[in-house]
């Protein structure tokens, strides 16, 4: 191993050891009330009858922060109770259709609130076939976007930066380094930590966050060529995996996608104690029985399917 390597290692190490801790330690997160609500479980697909990918994440009946925008997800949103002006991040894993075109819903929605406050979003710099966060929000709301009646939601030059007195985007790019974990503090009981994983030619992140303690993974969609999820979701209250392929598929889906046995694999190495599978496909959702048998070859842990709507509460699953 090379010296920077090492180096790589220990930083990481050091990041589990004390940023990992749970800041709430003494209390369990069923005491917590911290629970992930499905908004979208769907992918692409126009007939799966799914929403597609999108999540919640609540603490206290509040919704705290908003994982990926699938096309759907904004009505399942209403349909959820969830407020608008509870949430405190949107981290989008990546910039794919079906886990982000429905931003646009959600900020137009926003204007029927009372939200008065900065909504930070964070998502992966630009590579040579997608364009960074802040450029896809600009493209979008920007003066000379796609929604240009909407530019009153991204900041102006002179805006003071903690100015909590108005709704604004703030867009945020993450390095797409997938030796380096980049974290945010949100808030005293709200961190949010991203690493660049391998979905093929796609920038991509895997998202981690820390709320009151509890520990939410999500893998976005991803093969594991550079097997660094495990470590990443190290001993997870939940971990968030994407069923897109089936365990018999082909050189170009695997590319793209971990097959069953891979989910399996990850999930045990990183010794978490949920696992959630999603982004359910055609092609998945017809075998999920021997998907989930083939997963527990490998992970001993309780595996359970998401579905659109249903809420996943950390230590008390269904």
């Amino acid at each position: 191993m090379s010296f920077s390597a090492l180096l790589r290692w220990m930083s990481f190490w050091l990041w589990q050891g004390f940023v990992g801790l749970p800041a709430y330690a003494a209390a369990s997160c069923v005491e917590q009330n911290v629970s992930v609500q499905v908004l979208g479980s769907g992918g692409p697909e126009l007939d799966d009858g799914r929403a597609s990918t999108s999540y919640l994440i609540w603490h206290n009946n509040r919704a705290r922060v908003l994982v990926d925008a699938g096309p759907g997800s904004s009505v399942n949103f209403g349909r959820s109770t969830a407020q608008f002006t509870d949430l405190d991040v949107i981290l989008l894993s990546h910039l794919h259709a079906d886990h982000s075109s429905d931003l646009p819903a959600y900020i137009k929605g926003a204007y029927f609130s009372n939200r008065q406050r900065i909504l930070p979003i964070y998502g992966p710099d630009k590579n040579t076939l997608m364009p960074s966060t802040t450029e896809f929000v600009e493209r979008l709301f920007g003066a000379k976007g796609v929604y240009p009646y909407l530019s009153d939601n991204l900041p102006v030059p002179g805006d003071v930066p903690n100015n909590t007195e108005k709704f604004t985007l703030h867009a945020h790019d993450i390095p797409l380094t997938h030796d380096n974990v980049v974290r945010h503090r949100l808030s005293p009981n709200l961190s949010v930590s991203a690493m660049a994983v391998h979905h093929g030619p796609v920038a991509a992140l895997a998202w981690r966050v820390n709320l009151a303690g509890c520990l939410i993974s999500f893998s976005g969609d991803m093969s594991n060529q550079w097997h660094k999820l495990a470590m990443f979701a190290k001993e997870s209250d939940l971990l968030v995996m994407h069923n897109a392929v089936p365990e018999q598929t082909n050189a170009i889906a695997r590319n793209l996608h971990m097959p069953p046995s891979e989910i399996g694999n990850i999930a045990q190495q990183a010794k978490v104690k949920q696992l959630l599978l999603s982004h359910f496909m055609n092609r998945t959702n017809n075998v999920q029985s021997q998907t989930v048998a083939i997963i527990q070859q490998h992970y001993a842990g309780k595996v359970s399917l998401a579905d659109d709507l249903m809420h996943y509460k950390l230590g008390a699953f269904p």
